[in-house]
């Protein structure tokens, strides 16, 4: 992606997430495992990236800082635990249609409460040279990322600590069940 302020790339991401469940939802179910696939992937990758980078800051910048991004760190561990279950199901799970739908609620309730108590403060609270470097940060970051969910790593210290092996174990996870002809 190539937005160089931090919110704007967020927000672009949030996007492209509603468009995967979009498509996760409408696709046949031959094609559901590898539009879910990409759904998880963009969740864990966003998430950790957002988890590491930017809700560090905005827990320094904003008003209520710590308040603010301790209630999305909340949401967002809810919204790992069902997508970890998920993930482990597969979308073959006859609940898989049913925790969709509830995953997709968590999601965009969630994307509305950063895009309201967190990045409207980030943006007023920052400069534009701030918001260019988290960006390149997040960037950074989702490049290193795990691609699955891993519920519990909600902070900065617990990705820094755990994410690199993690996401390193994920990647080759999925290279392996690639190369078997599974989905990741």
């Amino acid at each position: 992606m190539g937005e160089t302020d931090v919110i704007d790339l967020l927000q672009a991401q949030h996007a492209m997430i509603r468009d995967l469940f979009d498509e996760v939802e409408q696709a046949s179910a031959k094609d559901r495992a590898d539009a879910f696939t990409r759904l998880v992937r963009l969740l864990a990758v966003h998430e950790t990236a957002e988890e590491e980078i930017v809700h560090p800051y905005a827990r320094r910048k904003i008003d209520g800082g710590d308040e603010v991004i301790d209630d999305r760190l909340a949401e967002e561990n809810e919204a790992k635990e069902l997508l970890s279950r998920m993930d482990q199901a597969g979308p073959a799970a006859p609940d898989f249609m049913e925790n969709l739908l509830m995953l997709r609620a968590a999601v965009e309730a969630h994307a509305r409460s950063e895009e309201r108590y967190e990045f409207l403060q980030l943006r007023a609270h920052t400069s534009e040279a701030e918001r260019r470097s988290m960006a390149a940060g997040v960037k950074a970051a989702e490049a290193m990322a795990p691609t699955h969910p891993h519920p519990g790593t909600e902070s900065a210290t617990k990705n820094l600590l755990v994410g690199t092996p993690v996401a390193m174990m994920d990647r080759v996870r999925d290279v392996i069940r690639q190369t078997m002809g599974k989905k990741p």
